[in-house]
């Protein structure tokens, strides 16, 4: 296996990573309204992913990094075609960010409190469901194919993109992210909160199935290949069982599921990718490819050298945080008068 394939593999492993981490905090985060009865059970929602959602954010960084300098041309091409979308989640996922430092802070300049924190529940809201949207649609324009001319420059506009197989691909990781937000609040939470999220992922679940199983089949009718094929049954089978699984009342074998289904499903989408990384749709010969997107070979060497060390540094650092904030939470554990 050459290089750039192996950076292939490590970008999609990266995005992987991110879309399970940051995906359940994005569902989390679209569950305010839903599950959230007062504000004691908002704080409940909030301090699950409290300890944990900046580091899973970083992810999509080193992600972004590593394809700014595996594949250059990749990047300078996504990047640009997609700068608006792209922009839409950044400026999401800060809104996002300052609502959880400052959503307690009202007191502080004597601001009305039950405004305040609405205000900023609504922004973490929005910051968590508009980036799950996009992540979808980018991810399955890109395996769709967008108009590139032979400078590898997206010659399209925002509308292009919003494409009945991009749109689709977009609330396939809307709900996705939204079931596994509501089963990772069951595996962390107790009581009455919990019997909410758990009925309410069954629900959304069911929605998730449907939506996901028409995209599937899309895809692989469009950009067949045997590994999609087999991941994509198993995201299929895993999401399914998953259900089950949370249906049952098993919360941490139904969240395993649910990171299984995400695993799997991108994994599909990446293997109806390859070998190309940005397929042009205006011409074949225009599209991007593993060849002529990636860096140089000795870039690549210095790389995976770097790889091979940091990234079991990493993995175990997340693995010790989790473990450290294992602990559930619940009404009784916020403080009554806290702000």
């Amino acid at each position: 296996m050459q290089l750039n394939e192996i950076w292939f593999l490590i970008v999609g492993f990266l995005f992987i990573g991110y879309f399970v981490l940051d995906g359940f905090d994005f569902g989390v985060g679209m569950s305010l309204p839903f599950l959230g009865k007062d504000d004691t059970d908002r704080r409940v929602l909030i301090n699950t992913i409290g300890p944990v959602w900046d580091l899973n954010e970083t992810w999509v960084i080193v992600a972004g990094a590593s394809l700014f300098a595996a594949f250059p041309e990749w990047y300078a091409s996504l990047f640009s075609g997609f700068y608006l979308p792209l922009l839409l989640i950044l400026a999401a996922l800060i809104a996002r960010g300052v609502a959880f430092e400052y959503r307690g802070k009202g007191h502080t300049i004597g601001a009305n409190e039950v405004r305040w924190k609405a205000t900023f529940d609504w922004m973490i809201v929005v910051g968590s469901a508009l980036p799950a949207l996009l992540w979808g649609v980018a991810f399955a324009n890109i395996v769709q194919g967008v108009p590139l001319n032979i400078d590898h420059v997206y010659t399209g506009t925002l509308f292009t993109l919003l494409n009945p197989y991009g749109l689709l691909g977009g609330f396939v990781t809307l709900t996705l992210f939204w079931t596994h937000g509501l089963i990772f609040i069951t595996l962390k939470t107790e009581g009455e909160i919990k019997v909410r999220a758990r009925a309410l992922a069954t629900k959304v679940g069911v929605v998730t199935t449907l939506l996901a199983a028409g995209f599937l089949v899309w895809t692989l009718v469009a950009h067949f290949s045997v590994l999609g094929f087999i991941l994509a049954a198993l995201a299929a089978v895993s999401l399914i069982a998953g259900l089950f699984a949370n249906f049952m009342n098993r919360e941490g074998i139904a969240f395993s599921l649910l990171v299984l289904t995400i695993v799997t499903a991108v994994g599909s989408l990446f293997a109806s990718l390859f070998p190309n990384v940005f397929p042009s749709s205006t011409n074949a010969a225009y599209s991007l490819t593993i060849e002529n997107a990636s860096s140089s070979q000795y870039t690549l060497t210095v790389m995976t050298w770097v790889a091979v060390f940091m990234i079991p540094l990493v993995l175990l650092y997340q693995g010790w945080t989790y473990w450290v904030f294992k602990k559930r939470v619940s009404r009784k554990s916020i403080p009554a008068h806290s702000h």
